[in-house]
Order: structure tokens, then C-alpha cells, then sequence
């Protein structure tokens, strides 16, 4: 098995980030053809495939293929080509985990290569067009970020692309290959699109990039993103995991990027990224400037291990003063006008 490439990895990172909904021009700059894939071997059952891009996962059995997450469009080929080697039957599922550029590239090579499954009138009404390529999943959150006009100088995501099959509240859930597949929506976390899917018989999650091994968390508030969402979705993976031994193995978690984890994996990143939040919150209590905040280095327990990722520490204690900035004065009651004082004090006998 390969050691998996790290330098290319943070440069997935920094293109599908920069991207923000996935146009081609920052991918066209990576040479995809020296990225090499790891297929790490999660259950029997299960694949985490590392690469460019984000991570895939790859669930298959006798009913066919499912795939979570499918990297840059250029990945495709070596994508394709790995599950082959996995399994003869055909894609039937793609699943996007949210709207990133580096998670949904491949969509149309992927699931273009695959047959969903339909049948009676489907299949009689539209005929070979039913069954014509696999599904594509996701929230409907995925598919308004992604319908709408492109933000100015990037490109629109191409329609192939787009998600087939939509899903509004909490989650989707799905039998497939016997067994249960759930897709749960976490609000406005990484996006306002995130899901996690859970493999409830193989006992693995998939968390997209609201878990990583490699970086500090991209809140992108752009797309919806916020702090406190993204530790409520680590709180709801802590939720599902059940550890074998002092909260190690047990429920295996396939991160957005970085290596295979488990539980204490997710704990010690849940930590973190509260105990940063819950310094800068009071900070901005204080009535500290962003400056004054960043000369305190609320992120400087974790620099060496997440410093040098593409989400620099400076870059994640802006937004999170930011939003921590704007809670407070959502909770600070406006001053009373001069009138409502003097009739308030009339009333009082005062």
C-alpha cells in the first residue's frame, strides 16, 4: 500500500477551498497525473480512497457500488479504476457530502460510469434514461449553492454535476447491500449543506470536512458555515461512535482529509476547535479588538500539529471572532429610547 501523498493533499485542499463550488480553473493548475491513490481497506466492505481532492469512500456488495465524495473531476479515471478492482458491479450510488469542489469534481465521470436502479412505470415512461447512470444524492442545500449565479470570477459548476436526488430535514435513509445507510444533515457547520453518512452494519462513518486529520476547520461562512454548527456536527459523530477499548478502534470515521481515525481521534479535534471558540468568545466578552485577539493566540496549543495546513491559524481565529463578535450583539439589548425612559419612570411614581 502507498504512503499517501500530503503535499498533494493540502493542494486539494487549497483548490476545492479557493473554488468554493467547485469550477475548474484552480484544478487545471495541479498535475493529477503524478497523484496516486491509497485504497485503505476499512471493513470488508468499506474503502477510504486518498488522493487529490477529498476523501472517497467506497461501500459495495451484491446490489452494487455506493460512493461518498469524488474528488477532482480529473481523479476520475484512477477512482474508477480502483473500485474495479473492489467490485464488478455497477455503481448504483454517488453521495456529496456538501458543495466543495474538491468532494464533487467527479460527479459526472462517476456516476455517468453507473445504473441506478428503477423499475415499473420509471422505466417504462423514460425507458433507458431511467437507469441511465447512478444517483446523486445530497442535501437540498447542495443543490441551491450550486443552481445559483456563481460568485464573480469563479465559474458555474457544470450541470452534470449537479445532485439528481435531494433531501430536505435531518436525513435520508436508505437500505442498500443490506444495510442501513443513513445521511444525516448537520446545519450550518463546514456549509449549510454538510452531511455525514453513517454505515450503521459496518459501523463506519463519513464525515466529509467536518472532520479532518490535516488542518484547523474551514468554516466557510460564505456558504453558510458557522463555529458553533461545526462542533455541534463533531458533538453528532461523537454521537454515533462507539469506542472498543479506552476510546480507541471500535467505529471507524473516514475524514474529509487526512488519515483513517476513530473516536479519540474526533474527541481530541471536538476539543480543540471548542476550547479555541470558547477563549476567543471571551476575548470578544472582553471587548478585545480582532488584533488583540490574534496577539493572544488562542490556537497556539495546536500550531505545530495544524499550523501549516491551508486553514492558517490567523485565517480560522478571524472567523470565528467574527461570528463570536456578532453573538454578542445579538444578545445585547438595544438602549432604550429617551421617551420610553420618561414614561417608564412616570409610571413608577418615581
Amino acid at each position: 500500500m502507498r504512503r499517501t501523498n500530503w503535499t498533494a493533499v493540502a493542494g486539494a485542499v487549497v483548490a476545492g477551498a479557493a473554488l468554493a463550488v467547485g469550477g475548474a480553473a484552480v484544478a487545471q493548475q495541479q498535475d493529477f497525473s503524478k497523484v496516486e491513490i491509497d485504497a485503505v481497506k476499512v471493513t470488508d466492505h468499506i474503502y477510504m480512497l486518498a488522493g487529490a481532492g477529498g476523501n472517497t469512500t467506497i461501500q459495495f456488495g451484491p446490489e452494487g457500488v455506493l460512493v461518498v465524495d469524488t474528488s477532482f473531476a480529473p481523479m476520475s479515471d484512477k477512482i474508477l479504476a480502483q473500485i474495479k478492482k473492489l467490485s464488478n458491479q455497477p455503481i448504483r450510488y454517488v453521495i456529496d457530502t456538501h458543495v466543495h469542489g474538491d468532494h464533487i469534481g467527479g460527479n459526472a465521470a462517476i456516476a455517468q460510469a453507473g445504473r441506478t436502479r428503477a423499475g415499473g412505470n420509471v422505466v417504462g415512461d423514460l425507458g433507458n434514461g431511467a437507469t441511465s447512470q447512478a444517483a446523486i444524492i445530497a442535501h437540498e442545500n447542495v443543490l441551491t449553492r450550486l443552481s445559483a449565479p456563481p460568485p464573480q470570477g469563479q465559474e458555474q459548476v457544470a450541470f452534470e454535476n449537479w445532485p439528481t436526488e435531494t433531501f430536505i430535514g435531518r436525513k435520508k435513509e436508505m437500505i442498500f447491500n443490506g444495510e442501513a445507510v443513513q445521511i444525516l444533515h448537520q446545519e450550518a457547520a463546514h456549509t449549510d449543506g454538510d452531511s455525514l453518512v453513517m454505515f450503521r452494519r459496518n459501523d463506519v462513518i463519513s464525515t466529509g470536512d467536518l472532520f479532518t486529520t490535516v488542518m484547523y476547520p474551514f468554516v466557510d461562512d460564505a456558504n453558510g458555515g458557522t463555529i458553533n454548527g461545526y462542533i455541534n456536527a463533531l458533538n453528532a459523530i461523537l454521537d454515533l461512535t462507539v469506542a472498543s477499548n479506552v476510546n480507541e478502534g471500535g467505529t471507524m470515521v473516514i475524514p474529509g482529509h487526512g488519515r483513517l481515525s476513530d473516536e479519540q481521534d474526533v474527541i481530541e479535534y471536538r476539543d480543540m476547535v471548542t476550547i479555541v471558540r470558547d477563549r476567543i468568545r471571551e476575548y470578544v466578552k472582553r471587548g478585545m479588538t480582532l488584533e488583540q485577539v490574534k496577539a493572544k493566540k488562542p490556537t497556539f496549543d495546536w500550531d505545530r500539529r495544524y499550523g501549516d495546513g491551508f486553514i492558517k491559524p490567523e485565517a480560522f481565529v478571524e472567523v470565528i471572532y467574527k461570528q463570536m463578535a456578532a453573538e454578542k450583539a445579538a444578545a445585547t439589548p438595544a438602549p432604550a429610547t429617551k421617551g420610553k425612559t420618561q414614561n417608564k419612570r412616570k409610571g413608577s411614581g418615581e
